[in-house]
């Protein structure tokens, strides 16, 4: 979080993350002087980023918004953010709760593609012009099937009107053949 925010979010520019979850993107925002407004549809996860972030930023705690990503016009009035980052559930990889509005619990993939749709074309009206938007995603096999969010993010947002500016694939370490590999490279 931090390095994106250095990267595409101006000095002292606001912050929206449709799917908050945890409190880590809220509270590197705050530590690094940037208004952050999260919404998260979970009552228990919304209480609990306010918990950590009163012990880990006192003087400028970032916001979470009890709502759906749906309705984010609603949940958030007339914010307009300078940079958006997020991390949306990936479909039914992890069931974060037993509500029927959450994205995580949508019966097909087709159905979380409209609910997710919905809330990114809400998060690219919620963006300022000319500004920067990083969705953290990936690709996933469930059964025979291939579901490419990442293709099917870009899909989505370009039809709401932004456009792709890059892409940046992060490849983590896998045991130690990295480590012993790093010295050749």
């Amino acid at each position: 979080a931090e390095v994106l925010y250095s990267w595409f979010c101006p000095p002292g520019g606001s912050v929206l993350d449709p799917f908050s979850g945890g409190a880590t993107r809220g509270v590197v925002a705050s530590s690094r002087g940037l208004p952050y407004v999260g919404v998260d549809i979970r009552a228990e996860q919304v209480a609990s980023n306010d918990e950590v972030a009163s012990r880990l930023c006192p003087d400028a705690q970032p916001r979470w918004v009890l709502a759906d990503a749906r309705g984010l016009a609603a949940a958030v009035g007339d914010y307009r953010a300078d940079f958006v980052l997020t991390c949306p559930p990936y479909w039914d990889l992890e069931q974060y709760s037993d509500d029927p509005k959450d994205l995580s619990n949508a019966p097909t993939y087709e159905a979380f593609l409209d609910g997710y749709g919905r809330a990114l074309a809400a998060t690219v009206e919620r963006l300022k012009s000319d500004r920067f938007m990083a969705v953290v995603t990936g690709a996933r096999r469930k059964g025979d099937r291939f579901c490419h969010i990442p293709m099917d993010t870009v899909r989505i947002v370009e039809a709401a009107g932004a456009r792709l500016f890059n892409e940046i694939i992060l490849v983590t370490a896998f045991g130690t053949l990295p480590i012993r590999a790093a010295s050749v490279f």
